[in-house]
Parts: structure tokens; sequence; C-alpha cells
């Protein structure tokens, strides 16, 4: 045993691949054990335990793979001041209790560019039959009480209502259930609303539930009256992007019925994607929410609508001052260093930081860039013409990393000429400057305009000191730094650092 050991010792040496020993034997083993140990080979008493800890190992490079993959850029935009209106609901709405309206829930996540089913609120059934008419029929009615989460569990719902007679009737039936099965509730009205016929569509649950370890989180389902019964469920952290959505959703038992399943239309699944991303944006603007449940949310061929909605306010934090995103695992996408700019010759420029999405035209960038520019920014002929070299680039932790790109568009769609990157120490008190720019846009002080920007960013961080490294030859980019009031140093191996205190 001990000469096997050794001999899977010594073959560890000589591979890059993991090597996992089950060392049957018990005491019998212990030599050959300890051998296996100090030549680094993980020894297991048995082979089950070797094949869930190499599963574990495979499933490990998956989800890195996963996450490193790169996402389909998918616009989402927001016709909208996000700062103004979170000041309008925290300071109107979340101050009224822990729980808000179906009506206020549905009106903060139609801010947010998703389709809802608007709740009109009726306190008699002669209110509800004039509703019900101003809508056009048919028509849904449900309870409307802050006490009552599952509102068919108590009898609480009437759907496909056609006429003034079925309205009166379901009124009068909810208050009478509720009010036997709930004593307890406080009941306000029923609400009324447009008939949503499930037709192709598929009923989903999406939403988000903070965590005491990891903050908010993401939830993707099977939704309506089953989503509890059968718990098909995935979690992801916020904020999303398209390829983080369309992972969660993929490991759903339900995704293959979105995908259209034996002959079943096929969900649109981009809208459930940019859905599920905007979710993750109101789950980033807002700390104080604890819960929000959007189910069901009907998923068809064409559109996502959702059909009912809670949000659960943690009313403590209402009103206190938080550190921006403190409440999430993943720092959002910093929207607020994107601007624009104008080059010496007049050309129009976007500065923002660079996103998972960039990959293709930050593979661009660098084809468009001459060997010795590349050699100038990495001080060796760097390889980059890979997804993971690209992935390592593109991939910023905003805590302490930032890449800040130049963009134009012309008639060949959006390209990128330049790019700025800071890198903080781990005390947060310098950081680290590197810049490239296109062969053909430079001598138009992008180099300057991408400095003079990145500073102002390092300065924001309150980061006292700002270094680059570069050679002699790099003469465009030194005079750019000296122009700035950079201190500049010239060694003896052709090295040039820059350093300048900005704190």
């Amino acid at each position: 045993p001990t000469a096997a050991a050794k001999a899977v010792g010594k073959l560890s040496e000589t591979t890059q691949k993991p090597i996992l020993a089950a060392w049957l034997g018990g005491a019998a083993m212990r030599d050959g054990t300890q051998i296996l140990i100090d030549s680094g080979v993980p020894a297991y008493k048995t082979p089950e335990q070797a094949i869930r800890a190499f599963m574990t190992l495979v499933s490990y490079s998956r989800n890195l793979e996963t996450l490193y993959e790169t996402p389909k850029d998918m616009l989402v935009d927001f016709n909208m001041d996000r700062e103004q209106i979170r000041a309008k609901f925290v300071s109107k709405y979340f101050i009224n209790g822990n729980v808000l309206s179906e009506d206020i829930s549905k009106l903060l996540i139609e801010t947010y560019g998703i389709p809802v089913t608007r709740p009109h609120r009726s306190k008699t059934s002669d209110e509800a039959v004039r509703l019900a008419n101003e809508i056009g029929f048919p028509v849904a009615l449900k309870i409307f009480s802050p006490d009552i989460t599952h509102k068919t569990d108590v009898g609480g719902v009437a759907l496909s209502l056609e006429d003034d007679a079925m309205v009166r009737e379901s009124f009068d039936r909810i208050i009478s259930s509720v009010r036997q099965k709930r004593p307890e509730a406080r009941i306000e009205g029923v609400t009324v609303q447009k008939m949503i016929t499930k037709g192709d569509s598929t009923e989903l649950i999406i939403g988000i539930k903070k965590d005491p370890v990891f903050g908010t989180v993401m939830m993707a389902g099977m939704g309506g009256i089953t989503a509890e019964l059968f718990s098909d469920k995935a979690l992801g952290f916020p904020p999303l992007n398209e390829r983080l959505a369309r992972r969660m959703l993929e490991s759903l038992k339900i995704w293959p019925l979105l995908c259209g399943y034996r002959g079943r239309p096929k969900a649109n699944t981009d809208k459930l994607i940019e859905t599920l991303i905007r979710l993750s944006y109101l789950a980033a603007d807002y700390p104080e929410i604890s819960e929000l449940d959007i189910n069901p949310l009907f998923v068809g061929p064409q559109e996502t609508i959702a059909l009912d909605a809670r949000i659960v306010i943690e009313y403590s934090l209402v009103g206190k001052a938080f550190e921006p995103y403190s409440h999430l695992a993943l720092r959002p996408y910093p929207e607020k260093y994107v601007k624009t700019s104008i080059l010496k010759d007049g050309t129009e420029i976007t500065l923002r930081p660079i996103k998972p999405e960039d990959e293709p035209l930050w593979m661009n960038l660098l084809a468009s860039c001459s060997k010795e520019s590349i050699y100038l920014r990495f001080r060796y002929f760097f390889q980059w013409a890979s997804h993971e070299v690209a992935a390592r680039y593109c991939y910023i932790d905003y805590d302490r990393e930032i890449a800040i790109v130049a963009e134009i568009s012309d008639g060949d769609g959006r390209k990128l000429i330049g790019v700025g990157r800071l890198i903080a120490d781990p005390d947060h008190e310098s950081v680290e400057y590197a810049v490239l720019i296109a062969d053909a846009w430079q001598q138009k002080e992008l180099g300057k305009i991408l400095t003079e920007y990145c500073l102002e960013i390092a300065r924001k961080w309150k980061l006292r000191k700002m270094v680059a490294v570069t050679t002699t030859d790099n003469r465009p980019m030194i005079s750019v730094f000296k122009k700035l009031g950079f201190e500049v140093t010239y060694a003896a191996d052709s090295t040039v650092e820059v350093s300048k205190d900005i704190g």
C-alpha cells in the first residue's frame, strides 16, 4: 500500500489534473494515507466520499464558467429619475406600515417597467359594479386587506366575472368568506381589475427576499397556487444581467415548458429575462424591502404581466441613512459614472464603466491596436484573444476596481476606442492606473480626457494617491502625466513610474 501511495504521489507532481484517492483498509492503510496527504493528494475512506468531493470540484468549475459567460447586451432603459421615485415612495408609502397594499406594490413594480394589472378599490358592491363596467368585462375581484397574503386560501378571489350580477354576488361572497375564515383581518374593500386569461401563458413567481447573511436575494420559480407545493425555485444575487437571469431560469424544472414543450407555444423568454433584470434593479434601489412577491406572473408568447404583488417593508430601516448597496452581495453597475465628452476633433464620446456585455467590443478594441500600443499598455506582448482573458478585464469588482471605456457610435454600431483602468489597493489608500488608446484615436487628447476622469473618480473614492508605470517609449502619455501634475521618475531599466497625491 505504501509503494502504491508513493507512486500516486509521484504521479500527482507530473500532471495538472486533480487526483483524489479512496484508500480503503482503515488503520492498515494509515501510512499510505499519510504519504498521499504529504504529497498533496486528498485521501478518503470510501469511494463515495471521493466522488462527492470530485463532484464539488466539478460544480465549482461549472459555476465559474457560468459566472464568466459573456451575457447578451440587453438594453434596459428606465425613463425616470430613480432617485426621485425612491424618495417619493419612501416618504409617502413606506412610512405607513410594514406591508404595502396591492395597488401600491404594483405601482412601484410598474414604475420599473414591469407590466401589471391595475387594481381599483371598491368598498361596496355598487362601486364594484361601476368599476367593472368602466374597466370592461370580464373582470376579477380580490379581497383588499393588509393582513391577508394568500387571498385564495380565504375565498378572497373571484375570476372571469361576465356581468353586473356576477360582480355583486362575488363581492358579497368574498366579504362573507373572509370574515368567516379570518375574523381578525382588516378588510378595506375589494379590488376590481381586468381579467387576464391564462391562454398559452405560464404562471411563474418571481421575487425578492432579504437573507441575514447574503443580503437581498432574487427568486424565480413555478407560480400560481402550486408555488409552495412543488417548490420549483432558483435563487440569484442582484443585480442580474442577461446571463445570470437566464441561468436562474434554466435551472427550473418548468424551463422546458417555457421553451415550447411538446408543441406548446414558446414563451417570450427574453421578455421574462428583462423582467427579472428590471426587478433586480428595484431590489438594488430599495434596501428597505425585506420581501417582494409577484405571483402569478403570466409569461406568454408575447409579453409578461404581473397579476398579483405584495411588498413587505423592514419598517425599522425607513428613513435611515445607508451605505449605498450595503444590502447586496454584489456591487451593481455604477451608472453614476456615465457621461459624455468631446475630443479635440469634435467627436462626441461616451465615458462609462465597462461591463461584462462589452467583451466583444473590448476584443475589437484590442484588435484595432498595434503590437506597439499593446506593449506600451501591458509592458509585454499581451495575448488577449481568448474569452478567459477578456473575462478578467470585463468582469469588474466595482468595489475596488473600475475601467472607464470611451465609446463612439457610427454607421457600424458602437465601438470602444480607449479604456482607462483603476485598481485600488486592499487598504484603499492608493490606486494603480493604466490606459490604452486605439491607434486611430491617438493624438486626439483621449488619453488626457480618460486620465482626468479617472482622477476625478479616484478622488470620489477618497483615495490618497494615483500611480502608474509605463516605459520611456510611451512619450505621449508621459507628456499627459506631466501636464496633469504627476511626479515622473525614470528608472534604470527603461520603466517610468508616475504618481500624484490626490487626497
